[in-house]
């Protein structure tokens, strides 16, 4: 078991190392499955005097793992594009149709269950209809659920009297895996690319191991024993004891290690502005002046191209699509501030955007408390007092009003209104309806000023 996405925001590693070790973790434990399989395979048929045949129950294990991944992708497809389940019927079918064509194929075929699951897996992920019902929070907490439970029932079966002699020998194993094997290979993957050194040496430190492993080491070494093969009843209690050492070493370093090396992003908030209107670009250049990493997106080509011209990063077109679609993690992003004029488009983002950001999702206030479809039947975090709605905001900037920073003496401003606090580490603080912030000595304001009270 890699780095899960929340241990990847505990650490907040750079994008480029956190997409790298985001997709090992993706990668590594069905490619080392299927791996385990084909060794475990070819030294069954080194132990026969007919290699050839057990080549061959190999290859019809495969078909058949291949054949039922292929039935369990048409069972999903039913399931989930054609009945179109609801969320939660949905989750439950994802992982009954997982759990029963596995079964199915290790019934007729050992260990082709493994491959069924890996191609079900990899064609949810990339087909187009695939619609995957699960919301991010519950699917993670649920894996999660799921890979406790079987580490315990693996962690059941070894015994004191099975690590007897095994202790030493396995130390250095580890030893060898974490000081040498995982630094060289990671150097070797990583050269000639753009990552930095402390990118290329935290990704050398960093090689948990899993459930996978365990599950793999379980089922191969009851194979093997049953084949009277010599120590094959020290693989579990082996890859057991590699598991949870390595696992100690990483986490525990995992954080000192990336500050070390200053592969962690800051602490600063990373804010993504959705709007393209004066008063937006306006806004994002006063938050980096202040120190902020802002990101925007805008949708018409117009607002895109002003962005642009300010200096401002411009989020890919597809930045929000594929979150909103796909339920992916909108990577860096600590904060959405969605401030559109269109009030039903700033509620419904809120509403889809919630659990792919880091952070909090933000949106304007309707013009009215009647106004629209949808806007004033959704929940999350609306920004500024009653009165200062998007449609009074875009009004009193039309009219002359400005977006401006200035130092925080302790006290609310008297000559502006108050938007958004920038604290002194970073952190960015907006005025809510529910929560306003109290303005502190080190502090940054962003009020919006009449033009002539304006900095």
């Amino acid at each position: 078991m890699s780095l899960s996405p929340r241990q990847l925001r505990t650490l907040r590693p750079t994008e480029r190392l956190q997409r790298v070790l985001a997709w090992e973790g993706s990668l590594i434990d069905p490619v080392g499955g299927i791996l385990g399989a084909v060794v475990f395979h070819a030294v069954l048929a080194g132990t026969r005097r007919e290699p050839g045949y057990q080549l061959g129950q190999f290859l019809i294990g495969v078909g058949v793992g291949l054949a039922g991944g292929v039935a369990g992708v048409a069972l999903l497809w039913l399931l989930l594009h054609r009945l179109r389940l609801g969320e939660v019927l949905g989750t439950s079918a994802q992982l009954a149709s997982v759990v029963a064509v596995a079964a199915a194929c290790d019934v007729v075929r050992d260990d082709a269950g493994l491959i069924a699951a890996v191609v079900m897996g990899l064609a949810m992920a990339n087909m187009r209809g695939f619609d995957i019902p699960a919301r991010r929070p519950f699917f993670e907490t649920l894996v999660q659920l799921i890979i406790g439970v079987l580490f315990i029932s693996i962690s059941a079966t070894v015994t004191p009297a099975s690590l007897r002699h095994l202790v030493l020998p396995t130390l250095g194993l580890i030893a060898v895996l974490v000081l040498v094997t995982r630094p060289l290979v990671a150097l070797l993957a990583t050269a000639r690319t753009d990552l930095s050194r402390g990118e290329r040496l935290f990704t050398g430190w960093m090689a948990p191991r899993g459930i996978v492993a365990a599950v793999t080491a379980s089922t191969f070494s009851a194979g093997l024993v049953s084949q009277h093969i010599q120590g094959a009843s020290k693989i579990l209690p082996a890859t057991f004891l590699v598991i949870v050492i390595t696992v100690t070493v990483y986490g525990l370093t995992a954080v000192p290690a990336a500050r070390r090396l200053g592969v962690t992003r800051p602490a600063r908030t990373r804010p993504l502005l959705v709007g393209g209107e004066d008063w937006v670009v306006d806004l994002g250049r006063a938050l980096r002046t202040l120190g902020l990493d802002v990101v925007m997106w805008a949708g018409s080509d117009e607002q895109r191209r002003q962005i642009t011209a300010t200096g401002l990063e411009l989020a890919p077109g597809e930045l929000l699509a594929a979150a909103a679609g796909r339920g992916a993690q909108l990577e860096g992003i600590t904060a959405v501030l969605l401030l559109t004029g269109e009030d039903d488009f700033n509620a419904l983002g809120a509403t889809v955007l919630q659990g792919s950001v880091e952070g909090p999702v933000y949106r304007l206030g309707a013009r009215m408390p009647s106004h629209g479809v949808i806007a004033p039947y959704t929940g999350g975090e609306i920004l500024f007092d009653q009165q200062l709605t998007g449609y009074e905001v875009s009004r009193r900037y039309a009219s002359g009003g400005r977006i401006c920073t200035r130092p925080a003496d302790g006290t609310a401003p008297a000559d502006g209104s108050l938007l958004f606090l920038v604290r002194a580490d970073g952190k960015l603080a907006p005025v809510t309806r529910t929560e306003p912030p109290e303005p502190q000595e080190g502090d940054n304001m962003i009020l919006l000023v009449a033009a002539a009270d304006g900095s």
